[in-house]
């Protein structure tokens, strides 16, 4: 970087359009720990499209097709493309990817307890999502459909009659609409604004579908600077009715806590992070959160709550850009776990 001679991205970021190979490492404790790479193609460069002007408190992000493949130690497999263009002056925006996967994981019942069941998922997955700026501001409407055709099969030394009723379908077909609201300054790292949403997917065989259930989320993330420091708050509320297979089911998602580990007909979490810039490149990370499964079987006053608490450092990888690195250690109620982070966790 000219302005302080420290190693930073901005130039090669901003400046460059083409391919951009970027590797993939995972983490996630849920499967394991893996690697993949993924090549992405920039139709312009963000300078590019920075230059054009913004709309609403961002600039508009510039058009990116890519392919990515990875696997994980615990055997499991996907590959897939995906694109994000906007047009008519970042009026409208569309964001979509197709993939192909074959996933190990365990369903531990309704409420996360001691079952233990193992199985694997495999099959196609596509999200499609078309999104309308409404005026010139910073909200949004957007339409979504999701599509699984998956097959489902489970560890032979275990019996699946422990999962929910008309949980095992084969294919999920499910649209909807959601109102978002983001007037964060950055959409790597954010330091100011707010990001907020509530959506709500609807699947039936009128669409495809085997089952008929509804999938909703409403989330709420802000950012509060104060001199060299960044207070963040998280609110992540999701919630399942009817038939939903089990592997739709909401589940509890937080550092520290293994994904799809504690499950059920609702899902709660709240957290908060707070971010000390302790040099123009260089943060400390503290995190804790919180959070809550309930439904039929167990009422939101009586369901356990699961909490976890963590720390990490960031690195200002691209200054120009606002983009922070790092790493995160997270630990939960059975898991320490680390995870390798670019911009922000909460997505």
């Amino acid at each position: 970087d000219p302005e302080d001679g420290a190693f930073d991205a901005s130039e090669w970021l901003l400046e460059r359009k083409g391919f951009l190979p970027v590797p993939i490492l995972i983490t996630e404790p849920a499967v394991g720990y893996g690697a993949g790479l993924g090549l992405l193609f920039f139709r312009e460069s963000i300078g590019e499209m920075a230059k054009r002007g913004r709309r609403g408190s961002q600039v508009t992000p510039p058009d990116i097709y890519g392919v990515a493949a990875a696997g994980t130690d615990n055997g499991t497999r996907f590959g897939g493309a995906g694109a994000l263009v906007t047009f008519l002056d970042d009026t409208w925006r569309y964001k979509g990817a197709v993939g192909r996967a074959s996933v190990n994981l365990d369903f531990y019942g309704l409420g996360g307890g001691n079952l233990k069941l193992g199985y694997n998922l495999d099959g196609w997955l596509s999200s499609q999502k078309l999104s309308r700026r409404l005026g010139d501001g910073d909200n949004w409407i957007a339409a979504r459909w999701v599509y699984l055709d998956l097959t489902s099969s489970f560890d032979s030394l275990q019996d699946p009659a422990v999962l929910p009723p008309h949980s095992t379908v084969r294919r999920s077909s499910g649209a909807g609409l959601s109102l978002e609201h983001d007037s964060r300054d950055n959409i790597f790292t954010p330091s100011r604004g707010w990001l907020g949403a509530l959506e709500g997917l609807f699947y039936s065989p009128d669409i495809g579908s085997d089952e008929t259930f509804q999938i909703y989320r409403a989330y709420g993330y802000a950012y509060l600077p104060y001199e060299r420091f960044v207070l963040g708050l998280r609110a992540d509320d999701r919630a399942g009715r009817g038939d939903v297979p089990f592997y739709q089911l909401p589940y509890i998602d937080l550092r520290g806590v293994p994904a799809v580990r504690y499950q059920g007909e609702n899902a709660g979490v709240v957290e908060v992070e707070l971010r000390w810039n302790v040099t123009p490149r260089w943060a400390l990370i503290g995190f804790g959160g919180a959070g809550r499964t309930w439904g039929e079987r167990t009422d939101f006053a009586n369901a356990q709550t699961i909490t976890t608490v963590g720390a990490g450092f960031r690195y200002l990888v691209a200054r120009r850009l606002g983009l922070y690195a790092g790493v995160d250690i997270a630990w939960g109620p059975e898991d320490t776990a680390f995870y390798i982070q670019v911009g922000s966790a909460w997505r």
